[in-house]
């Protein structure tokens, strides 16, 4: 792990930054437009707008990269990301945080992807799964910091807006002066919904709501939050407290995953996760219990990510691992779009209990579906799994691409080795 610091530290630096300004700019809008008056459903729309731009991104930035190649994608689209920064206060209305929303998920699509290529260009085969763990690690440590600097200047003025601008603006300093080209983005052959469904019902449904999840946890924290009334502070550490408990349980539920049925561990996750949610719809009075759900949502719902992406390669051949791994992003994405809009539409009209509330519903569908699924057809033998790779929810398909072949090239090892030992056993 230190040779990948050592190696791609300006790399690393400048996604630190980068989400630094990512996680405070989605927790500043909640604030600031709570502060204006607007309803939930229209913060709830403005939020969605991101994922909307994201899954845009993921199926354009590469062939933009094609035609004009990384750099200048890189810090065109970070200009961007720090013009709309600016633009948001100055223009304090939904419509126009909507599209301003929107551009700012495009871009940072698109910095992630070419960013993931490069780190994914800068290592060795051999620490290739020690460089994507640590962008991992980067993306959360960033958000969970930015949560803090919520509390250094008054949200209503310009100061907090300018900030996250400033970091994006010098985080692409280090970054451009320090890559090396990267190859050519390979074209994929498609696989349709319907397959993809077909391959794996659990792996499609579960991701679509995961989708869901993810967005109220990453748009719409910081809208309940001040819909709720919490102190600035509080909705600090509440927001923190999602991404701290994604940090905390990555790694042991991988853990897991590689020694058990995997469908019975995400119902267990997401029935751990939809309990934690129905508490403190309850309870949404009692700050500690908050705090406490969020760190058992975050912690259940980010890596059950990376362990429905694993479940479905179980089933799938390695050379269709690519394919599927891009459906299940559109699933997910599309999931992402609807959720913070249903949860507005819902807070507004129930109150700020409707945000966990809808939390529980779609983790305990997903528990109930997962155990559906188990009655329907055998589990593949723990031996024959493929390997888990922990991968954020917010990560480009670069990542994701990078986690399927990690996947592939452990299977194969494991295979050769297997191989190997037949050969001298005879």
């Amino acid at each position: 792990m230190l040779d990948v610091f050592k190696h791609s530290w300006a790399l690393l630096l400048g996604m630190l930054l980068l989400m630094l300004g990512n996680g405070l700019q989605g927790s500043l809008l909640g604030v600031r437009g709570s502060g204006e008056g607007f309803s939930a459903f229209s913060m709830s729309v403005v939020m969605s707008a991101y994922f909307a731009g994201f899954l845009i991104a993921s199926m354009v930035t590469p062939g933009m990269i094609r035609r004009v190649g990384h750099v200048r994608v890189f810090a065109a689209l970070g200009s961007f990301i720090s013009a709309v920064l600016i633009l948001y206060p100055s223009f304090p209305h939904p419509a126009a945080w909507t599209i301003e929303r929107m551009i700012i998920g495009f871009c940072y699509c698109g910095v992630y992807v070419t960013a993931e290529s490069w780190l994914n260009n800068s290592t060795s085969n051999e620490s290739r799964g020690q460089a994507l763990s640590a962008y991992m690690m980067v993306q959360m440590l960033g958000i969970i910091a930015a949560q803090a600097m919520l509390l250094v200047p008054d949200p209503s003025g310009f100061l907090l807006f300018v900030i996250p601008s400033v970091l994006v603006s010098i985080a692409f300093a280090p970054i451009l002066l320090s890559v090396s080209p990267t190859p050519a983005f390979a074209t994929t052959k498609r696989m349709s919904l319907r397959e993809l469904y077909g391959v794996s019902p659990l792996g499609f449904v579960g991701i679509f709501l995961l989708g869901g999840v993810f967005a109220a946890q990453f748009g719409m924290a910081a809208v309940f939050a001040a819909e709720a009334g919490l102190r600035l502070s509080q909705i600090s550490m509440f927001v923190a407290s999602f991404y701290v408990g994604a940090l905390v349980t990555q790694y042991p539920l991988g853990w897991l995953s590689d020694r058990m049925d995997r469908r019975r561990l995400v119902a267990i996750v997401a029935l751990l996760g939809g309990v934690a949610a129905v508490f403190a719809t309850a309870m949404t009075g009692q700050f500690m219990v908050l705090l406490g759900a969020a760190f058992v949502i975050g912690g259940a719902s980010n890596p059950l990510y990376s362990l429905l992406i694993a479940y479905t390669n179980d089933y799938l051949d390695h050379d269709d691992m690519a394919a599927a791994s891009a459906g299940l992003l559109f699933v997910n994405g599309v999931g992402a779009i609807a959720g913070p809009i249903i949860t507005g539409y819902a807070m507004q009209v129930f109150g700020p209990g409707a945000y966990f509330a809808l939390i529980a519903v779609l983790l305990l569908s997903l528990t109930a579906y997962a155990f559906f699924r188990m009655t329907v057809r055998a589990a593949p033998s723990v031996d024959d799994t493929s390997a888990y790779t922990a991968v954020s929810p917010s990560s480009s398909p670069v990542a994701v691409a990078v986690a399927q072949e990690l996947a592939i090239e452990t299977a194969e090892a494991e295979a050769e080795a297997e191989a190997e030992a037949l050969r001298e056993a005879s």
